[in-house]
């Protein structure tokens, strides 16, 4: 299991593929697959059947999983693509923005 430099919650914009430059949420990130789920980037159609959670079925329109390599963070201070450098204090580990230097929470 690698490490990745992506977590829940952070704000990342879209490096390469159909949505490039597009920023999003990250909503969840599947370590095994070195992929994540971003709110609004790689939506895909789904076509359903009717169910007890979608009574209706018909297509369903969700985010699809995409790789944590077209991903990076953004530098909290300008807005722009960033790389981070980890810190440790003690236990405790501070990603810090390689652009600007400001830590990224």
């Amino acid at each position: 299991m690698s490490k990745l430099h992506i977590k829940k919650d952070d704000t990342v914009i879209v490096l390469s593929g159909s949505d490039k430059g597009k920023t999003g949420k990250v909503l969840k990130v599947l370590v095994d697959e070195e992929r994540a789920i971003v709110e609004g980037v790689n939506v895909v159609a789904r076509s359903t059947k009717p169910s007890a959670k979608t009574p209706q079925g018909g297509i369903v329109r969700q985010e699809a999983p995409i790789h944590i390599s077209n991903l990076s963070l953004i530098d909290p201070k300008s807005g722009k693509a960033t790389r981070i450098s980890i810190k440790r204090d003690g236990k405790k580990v501070i990603r810090i923005a390689k652009k600007s230097g400001e830590e990224i929470k």
